[in-house]
């Protein structure tokens, strides 16, 4: 028998929070897109895992820790639904064919390297490896995820990057994200890794722009990589269109520098970490717009 179809009700969802869109100040928009901890209640039906289990998929308070740049007149979208029930810093297509039932023959089978490891626009696995499904799931189901959430989020954030555009001539978006301590010990050597921005290998904005972001960082004791272990992924991809003065940068946090990865809480240095990371997002949005 096919497991039953999940029927949500999607007009109880919040799906982003925004702020400081209307007391907009510089030309720099922050995209929150993996902080939230939203679960539709119907989706425990069909998953195999619990909500601690799922949340390690989450980029851990990332929104939290800039959540005083709000108030510096620095325009932030947080997305609040969680990031194992659908991605938004994935394209649409992103699919991993045998995780449904009704897989559509006509489709397209896309492949990469994050849907092979199960983290394409609907994570098949948690961060741990663990099946997120107990058994196949519904394509059409994915697909009003899709309309409900993901391109309801898509196309807010494309109109604030258009409301900064109109406002300075130019936006800045920048990609706001944490990666997991043990990313480091998989590199091919023993190089630290405080902080990584990236831009799609010079691509997505000119190097003298990161650099500032970059330096104020090392000024504080960061070590900072560009590009690796991430250089961007489908935000800083999609929205990068220079000819139209749209410039996009990721920023990725090592988790263990101001959390505890196991009990999802704030460890003895968030205050200073919040503190400097702040300040140098700060920095970096007034050189932008002076």
């Amino acid at each position: 028998m096919l497991p039953a179809r999940i029927k949500i009700d999607y007009k109880k969802l919040d799906v982003y929070e925004e702020k400081a869109i209307d007391e907009l100040k510089y030309p720099l928009v922050l995209s929150i897109p993996h902080s939230g901890k939203v679960f539709p209640q119907e989706f425990f039906s069909i998953s195999s895992l619990s909500v601690e289990e799922l949340r390690a998929n989450e980029d851990l308070l990332v929104d939290v820790l800039l959540a005083p740049l709000e108030k510096e007149g620095i325009a932030t979208i947080k997305m609040n639904i969680a990031r194992a029930f659908i991605d938004v810093n994935r394209d649409k297509i992103e699919l991993d064919e045998k995780m449904f039932y009704d897989y559509p023959a006509d489709k397209i089978i896309f492949e990469n390297s994050r849907c092979r490891s199960g983290y394409g626009l609907v994570h098949r696995v948690s961060s741990s490896g663990k099946p997120i499904y107990s058994e196949p799931i519904s394509y059409a189901e994915v697909q009003e995820r899709i309309k409900n959430i993901y391109d309801v989020y898509h196309k807010r954030l494309s109109a604030i990057v258009s409301i900064c555009v109109q406002k300075f001539g130019f936006c800045m978006l920048l990609d706001c994200h944490s990666m997991p301590s043990k990313i480091c010990s998989i590199m091919q050597d023993d190089t630290k890794i405080d902080i990584c921005l990236g831009d799609l290998f010079a691509q997505s904005c000119p190097s003298y722009m990161s650099d500032v972001l970059r330096g104020s960082l090392v000024g504080k004791g960061y070590a900072v990589m560009k590009n690796v272990p991430y250089s961007g992924a489908y935000t800083t991809f999609n929205y990068c269109e220079p000819r139209k003065k749209i410039y996009t940068l990721q920023l990725e946090l090592n988790r263990a520098l101001y959390a505890n990865e196991q009990t999802f809480e704030p460890n003895q240095n968030f205050e200073k970490v919040q503190k400097d990371v702040c300040s140098s997002v700060l920095n970096f949005a007034k050189s932008l717009k002076a």
